[in-house]
């Protein structure tokens, strides 16, 4: 029969649910700090419990020395042997101290050290559990509410504190109320472990549907994506990994009995089963059940669905202030835009007439670049043409002249000949003798009382009288060679009309231009 120490063990390892080798070690620590407390604390103290009896056994490890200095800590090698007889300086030797009884002070001191052990061991006990527990789902009661709004659950052994953000919007608690909560944080603390659950998590409907539904609990119908708005509405997006399996009725149930369940539980929470699809436009129409789509257009670059549906259900599509349309979206990551057919249509119209005139302004913007280049190649090919013969006349105008040898023996026999007076025939010396005196000029004209002198005539220079072919060649150059610059800088392209524009030129007065060409030289 086993004594009551053994007894006592057992029963505190069942209340606390604490393995018996956990207590066992609280009392051994216990021990060795009684021990200390009456008999010195600079020994080293090592205590063994036999699990079997119950019997407390109390070991001093001392080190054995040829001369003991401390008797503590130290024994000498003559008493060493006789406990351990291959002993040699610096063996640790164990001696057995048990002390019949302790004294009410260390036997206090115990007390509390195993009490205090067993309460840190329980708390280890307990965060293992839940940490092990994170993520599942939990049954508990509602034991208080606290003036901030958190509702506090008691899970058996351990509390869990439920915050208000987690908390349903239309649920309303009392104390004693059963409710099936999400664990989602589970911390460490000095007073155990702290537990945190919650009603409005998107995990909590996944462990519902998993614990309602076979299915979905054994892997053959898997859940893709949930969409959640806490009280209101869900939306599941499942689909089947065994071929012939309809993931949609599987969750639904027969009368839709599994569903139900899960709304019972959620409080009246709507919850929509949509199947999902690899097709990215087929999922989106799916995810805008119960409506029905006509047409998905997808932007990779915006991540936005354009979804045209029936004239009559584009307020099913959208939903109350657009919950439908907003769950879709948060199911399948794409920002969706509804639009009835006839606004498709009208917008598609609109697009079209858009796209056309877009194309006639640019045919007729094309067709202006290409007149315009034309004029301006066609400008371009006539001055070239113009500088061609104005090169061509200055060079046939700077070629000397050679003349043949017999007309030029001719020229020197002419020079070289007296001058003979030439008469005119009998019918022309008349015309030429009146022609000669209307052209006939005074060499010095007397000037007249009040005569007035004659404006705009320019007085030749002194010089003028002798001529310079080169100097002549020369300004005849130059002359062509501003006109050519005139041209070139007055040519002007337009770009609304598509044409050249000549501008008009600021007109030079003659004294300017005489003063130019008489100083170009």
């Amino acid at each position: 029969m086993k004594n009551e120490f053994l007894v006592a063990v057992t029963q505190i390892s069942a209340e606390r649910h604490l393995p018996k080798e956990v207590v066992l070690e609280a009392i051994e620590q216990a021990l060795i700090l009684a021990y200390k407390r009456n008999f010195g604390a600079a020994q080293s103290i090592d205590v063994r419990i036999d699990p079997n009896t119950g019997q407390a056994r109390v070991f001093v490890e001392k080190e054995a020395v040829e001369e003991v200095e401390d008797q503590r800590t130290q024994i000498s090698l003559q008493e060493a042997r006789q406990i351990d007889a291959e002993a040699v300086p610096g063996s640790i030797i164990r001696i057995e101290k048990t002390p019949k009884t302790f004294g009410r002070i260390a036997a206090q001191t115990a007390k509390q050290v195993i009490l205090q052990r067993i309460r840190e061991a329980e708390r280890e006990t307990l965060y293992a559990d839940w940490s092990d527990r994170l993520g599942e789902l939990v049954l508990g009661t509602v034991r208080n509410i606290d003036r901030s709004g958190n509702v506090i659950l008691s899970l058996g052994r351990a509390e869990a504190l439920m915050p208000r953000s987690e908390q349903i919007p239309t649920e309303h608690y009392s104390r004693g109320q059963k409710l099936r909560t999400y664990i989602y944080e589970v911390e460490k603390t000095s007073r155990g472990p702290r537990i945190r659950i919650s009603r409005t998590h998107r995990k909590l409907l996944r462990r519902l549907m998993e614990s309602e539904v076979p299915e979905v609990f054994n892997g053959t119908v898997e859940i893709k994506a949930i969409a959640r708005e806490p009280g209101s509405r869900s939306k599941v997006a499942v689909t089947a990994t065994q071929p012939g399996l309809d993931p949609v009725g599987s969750c639904v149930g027969m009368r839709g009995v599994r569903i139900q369940n899960v709304v019972n539980e959620l409080n009246g929470e709507k919850i929509d089963i949509v199947a999902w699809a690899p097709d990215e436009k087929d999922f989106v129409a799916n995810a805008l059940s119960p409506a029905k789509v006509e047409h998905v257009w997808l932007d990779p670059n915006t991540r936005t669905a354009t979804v045209v549906v029936p004239d009559g259900q584009l307020s099913l599509a959208i939903g109350k202030e657009g919950q439908n349309a907003r769950l879709a979206a948060k199911l399948t990551g794409w920002r969706i835009d509804i639009k009835s057919l006839s606004e498709a249509a009208e917008e598609a119209e609109r697009r079209a007439k858009e796209e056309a005139e877009a194309a006639v302004r640019e045919a007729e913007l094309a067709a202006k670049r290409e007149a315009a280049m034309a004029l301006l190649r066609e400008a371009e090919r006539a001055l070239a043409e113009e500088e061609e013969q104005a090169a061509a006349a200055v060079e046939a105008e700077a070629a000397p002249k050679i003349a043949p040898a017999g007309d030029v023996e001719a020229e020197v026999a002419a020079e070289t000949a007296p001058a003979e007076e030439v008469e005119p025939p009998a019918a022309e010396a008349p015309a030429v003798a009146e022609a000669l005196e209307t052209t006939a000029l005074p060499t010095e004209a007397p000037a007249e009382a009040g005569a007035k002198p004659e404006i705009g005539r320019k007085k030749a220079p002194a010089w003028e009288g002798e001529e310079d072919p080169e100097l002549d060649k020369e300004q005849q150059r130059l002359k062509e060679q501003r006109k050519k610059t005139r041209r070139q800088e007055s040519l002007v392209y337009d770009e609304e009309s598509g044409t050249l524009i000549r501008h008009p030129r600021r007109k030079e007065s003659r004294r300017q231009r005489d003063w130019e060409e008489s100083t170009e030289w």
